[in-house]
């Protein structure tokens, strides 16, 4: 072996490696500008070993030259700023955010929101149960009377129904009293009311109660007629 091939092969080889780690097929970088001295000590490495393939005294300026070449191959890498694995110089997308998924190029992956299947259509039904019929409850309480219950039982059937989604009983009261006593009032009567559904077996887990007080007349709070349609129950049924 001459002694330029003895020279030459060992930096070929040498390079041929690190340029290898410095740049993989898929773009990722561990070895760039910033990592040279770990370049530079696997090229001291792999020199050394190359050289001993001679002799012990090729061994020692085999391991110097590829720490100098090791060093010198990395610090010619192209960093990678924004660290998305692909190098500066053929990054078209620099200053990707962090964890964002790229293209080859460095840029952003499209985005594609995931298919959301569209709701389906609610049916819903209001029944209003109020004393401009038959009294509800007792004055000032929330205990159903039986001309309540009546009413109630004749609307079971409708609301076992296997296409009943959900009924949601919402309580309402005049303006006499203040805001804070009738919206509880308005809350107790729809609990009852609820709770004598469940009685007559609508199932649980499609009902629910809720107040509204006197925020929400339907009628003149002045007259008697008025009042006798605001104190009411509704029955919101949604199919």
């Amino acid at each position: 072996m001459s002694v330029l091939t003895r020279t030459v092969l060992p930096v070929l080889l040498l390079g041929s490696l690190l340029t290898g780690c410095a740049t993989h097929s898929d773009g990722t970088a561990p070895l760039n500008q910033r990592t040279w001295p770990i370049c530079s000590l696997i090229g001291g490495l792999v020199g050394g070993g190359l050289g001993a393939i001679e002799s012990a005294g090729w061994a020692g300026g085999g391991a110097a030259l590829g720490i100098l070449t090791g060093g010198l191959i990395c610090y010619a890498q192209d960093g990678d700023e924004d660290e998305d694995g692909v190098f500066d110089r053929r990054d078209r997308c620099p200053d990707t955010p962090a964890n964002t998924p790229v293209e080859h190029h460095g840029c952003p992956l499209p985005q594609y929101p995931a298919s959301v299947k569209p709701a389906e259509p609610v049916h819903l039904e209001v029944i209003t149960l109020s004393d401009a019929g038959d009294v509800l409850f007792a004055f000032n309480k929330s205990d159903l009377t039986p001309a309540a219950r009546g009413q109630l039982d004749a609307l079971m059937s409708k609301l076992q129904s296997a296409d009943v989604v959900s009924v949601k009983v919402i309580g309402h009261t005049d303006s006499v009293g203040s805001d804070a006593y009738n919206q509880a009032l308005s809350e107790r009567r729809a609990s009852s009311v609820a709770a004598y559904l469940l009685s007559q077996g609508l199932a649980p887990n499609k009902l629910t109660s809720e107040g509204k007080g006197e925020s929400q007349p339907v009628a003149d709070n002045e007259t008697d007629e008025g009042r006798a349609k605001n104190r009411r129950v509704e029955l919101h049924v949604n199919r």
